[in-house]
């Protein structure tokens, strides 16, 4: 089995997020007798193997029993394995990675565990923005719906990518931002990024007004010089608002919540957002997304 080692405690927090929402909305598809016209498909950029492998501390004391205590590592549900043990399943699953062994070991795993629904599966081995770009352009959205989890392993969800999701409008979209692990490690203290840094963070919002909301002109005088530096006034929460009033310019309903995820350390990593592009569905879709968040 290819081993597939990520996250920590906040991981957990995001997948019961997304697991609960699943239900919640494969029960409006099946209740519902207008949503019942359309195929729901679960769609997973980054979808790894399904599973996802996290180590164990060894104890320092021997243990009583030759059991599995000496197994230091233990697996628990990924994503997509989440999204496949559903009671009431999506009637498409897509599945892309950039990892050729991930996607095989994921495909491997359904063939094995949910032979049943192999027929509903499409594995694609790929740059994940890539193919969900192409995806959103030639897909027939008047008859379909999905919802869409994005956990990218970098900073590679650009705006564009996010445009091309919410043009859709039909696609309710999970996305963990990357706000400690990337956006604000590129933002210098006493200057403006270098070029490339700055670029990189104006495909990801989409505009660069980002310098005016996070940086400031301070008056400076010193022996040998007079004039202004720009440096960083922001923080985390105020990123994480910018961030949430770019995706309302383009999805139908955003929710107003969003959870914070923190490394051991109490650092936030990540941040969980949701934002629904269907306009009829969307006030529902946020109002169980923004519970969700809360809790």
């Amino acid at each position: 089995m290819v081993d597939h080692e990520f996250g920590g405690d906040w991981t957990e927090l995001k997948l019961k997020a997304l697991g609960s929402y699943l239900q919640q909305y494969r029960l409006i598809f099946t209740q519902n007798e207008r949503a019942k016209y359309f195929k729901t498909i679960y769609i997973d950029a980054f979808a790894g193997t399904g599973e996802r492998k996290i180590k164990k501390i060894e104890s320092q004391t021997k243990p009583m029993f030759d059991d599995d205590s000496k197994d230091l590592e233990r697996y628990r549900k990924g994503s997509a394995r989440i999204a496949l043990e559903l009671e009431s399943p999506f009637d498409q699953y897509i599945f892309v990675d950039k990892n050729k062994a991930h996607i095989e070991q994921l495909e491997e795993t359904v063939r094995n565990d949910h032979s049943q629904l192999v027929d509903r599966c499409i594995f694609q081995h790929g740059d994940g923005p890539k193919v969900i770009d192409k995806l959103c352009n030639e897909t027939d959205w008047k008859s379909s719906r999905a919802v869409m989890f994005l956990d990218p392993y970098g900073m590679n969800v650009e705006w564009e990518l996010l445009c091309s999701i919410a043009n859709t409008k039909a696609i309710d979209l999970w996305l963990l931002f990357p706000l400690g692990t990337g956006i604000n490690r590129l933002l210098t203290r006493q200057e403006l990024p270098e070029q490339a840094f700055s670029d990189k963070l104006t495909r990801i919002f989409g505009i660069d007004e980002w310098k005016q909301a996070f940086y400031k002109k301070e008056a400076q005088a010193n022996l040998f010089s007079e004039g202004e530096e720009i440096i960083k006034d922001t923080n985390f929460e105020e990123i994480g608002k910018f961030f949430i009033s770019r995706l309302e310019t383009i999805f139908s309903k955003v929710a107003p919540k969003t959870k914070a995820l923190y490394n051991s350390r109490r650092n936030p990593m990540y941040l969980l957002c949701f934002a629904a592009g269907n306009p009829v569905g969307a006030p529902t879709a946020v109002k169980i997304a923004d519970y969700l968040l809360r809790n």
